[in-house]
């Protein structure tokens, strides 16, 4: 069960109180910035999360600045589309609200739960590959400022461009089940409060694990997990080697 900190009370939540009752996401970002896609990433990282254990959500933008120039920015980032929050109305009979926004640039929302994301700060110079930015984005704790200068993008193109090689090549070995620890620990991660930095401690040490984890397995953690991440670890399967 995904259990979150409202940041309002400093308290554990249920993201899903209700067996198979509707949670609404409602992401609140201003114009278009590095701040505002961190945003619209962590609400979509939860609906994912929040999917993958079986809960129907519904997920809304709420209006922002520039909101054309947003969703064109959060798309190239693999966020997957909002429903435009002004079409809200009264609801439909959600059991759970969470707000996902950024509480220092003002009131987000009242009631419900709030997730809060910390502002990130950045060189000028735009990243050119969104999924070494979505990357570099999920190896910090949501509710940590970050700052994202060059060694931290280097960081993630390097892990990226490692991960989608070795996914590619563990493809050729026969398919094996994931351990059951591995999977323990991971679904553990992201329904701790949505902890991805764990969830990347554990691909990591699935990488560096030894001769006695078959790759089939190496890959089938990785194609799970990236039913949460959205990284496109299987990006160069079937390119030349």
């Amino acid at each position: 069960m995904l259990r979150i900190i409202d940041a309002r009370t400093g308290e554990p939540v249920e993201a899903a109180p209700v067996r198979r009752g509707l949670t609404r996401v409602e992401a609140h970002a201003g114009g278009p910035g590095l701040t505002a896609l961190r945003v619209l990433l962590v609400a979509d990282l939860l609906v994912r999360a929040l999917e993958l254990g079986g809960t129907p959500v519904w997920a809304v933008l709420a209006g922002a600045p520039r909101e054309a120039e947003l969703r064109a920015a959060a798309a190239a980032l693999g966020v997957r589309p909002f429903e435009d929050g002004r079409d809200m109305g009264a609801g439909l009979g959600e059991a759970q609200v969470i707000h996902v926004g950024v509480r220092e640039e003002g009131p987000v929302a009242e009631g419900g739960v709030l997730v809060e994301v910390a502002p990130v700060l950045a060189a000028s110079d735009p990243e050119p590959d969104p999924a070494v930015l979505r990357l570099a984005l999920l190896t910090r704790p949501r509710g940590t400022g970050m700052e994202l200068d060059t060694a931290a993008r280097a960081e993630a193109h390097g892990s990226l461009t490692r991960w989608r090689r070795a996914v590619a090549g563990w493809a050729r070995s026969p398919s094996r089940p994931i351990p059951a620890e591995v999977r323990r620990r991971l679904r553990e991660a992201w329904e701790d409060d949505l902890d991805l930095p764990g969830v990347l401690r554990v691909l990591r040490e699935v990488e560096e694990a030894g001769p006695d984890l078959p790759d089939g397995a190496r890959f089938e953690t990785y194609a799970y997990a990236d039913r949460l991440l959205g990284l496109d670890l299987t990006h160069d399967l079937g390119a030349p080697r």
